[in-house]
């Protein structure tokens, strides 16, 4: 159980729910309180505690909820407003149960979450977006080539670049016939 001081002497206990909220409302806010939350940190609560499933809710329900809970002129939303627009949401997923079994199940499912992070860097170790010298200093498997990345080693085999016959001159002089 994760306790909370309001600035008073004595902690206040939090729920599961209340826990999942500020984990949210403060993700990627380091000004944040815990006390109200984002919109796009109401849509990530929504995404990764399974609530938007691509049927019944969408992202676009979940905008909509959170522009009909909260205050006309405000960006965010407090814990009971957060509590209102679970409840309506709910409401809309599972249509087949009565009001407090539908919030019961929501809550369910965003009891003790936590945001997710994944898939932060895959963008930047994409070899095959690379350009310029970085293109160089990666294999086509995305390996590194270290030393050989980073610095141009000279070719001292006698041969031009884009010469596409390389080895072939000892094998036309054995007697061997070579396509050309």
């Amino acid at each position: 159980m994760l306790y909370f001081s309001l600035g008073s002497s004595t902690p206040v206990e939090l729920t599961a729910l209340e826990e999942a909220f500020r984990r949210f409302a403060i993700h990627g806010d380091t000004r944040a309180t815990g006390k109200e939350m984002h919109g796009k940190n109401w849509s990530k609560l929504c995404k990764d505690c399974g609530v938007i499933d691509g049927k019944s809710i969408t992202l676009t329900d979940v905008d909509i909820v959170f522009s009909k809970v909260k205050k006309k002129s405000a960006r965010n939303i407090t814990y009971d407003e957060f509590k209102t627009a679970l409840a309506e949401l709910a409401r809309k997923k599972y249509k087949d149960k009565t009001g407090e079994e539908a919030e019961a199940e929501v809550f369910k499912l965003i009891e003790g979450k936590a945001p997710v992070i994944a898939g932060v860097t895959v963008r930047m170790k994409d070899t095959s977006k690379f350009t310029g010298s970085h293109k160089e200093r990666f294999d086509p498997t995305g390996r590194g080539k270290g030393k050989a990345g980073r610095e141009d080693i000279v070719d001292t085999s006698g041969y031009v670049s884009g010469y596409k016959h390389r080895g072939t001159y000892e094998k036309k002089g054995e007697g061997e016939e070579i396509n050309i």
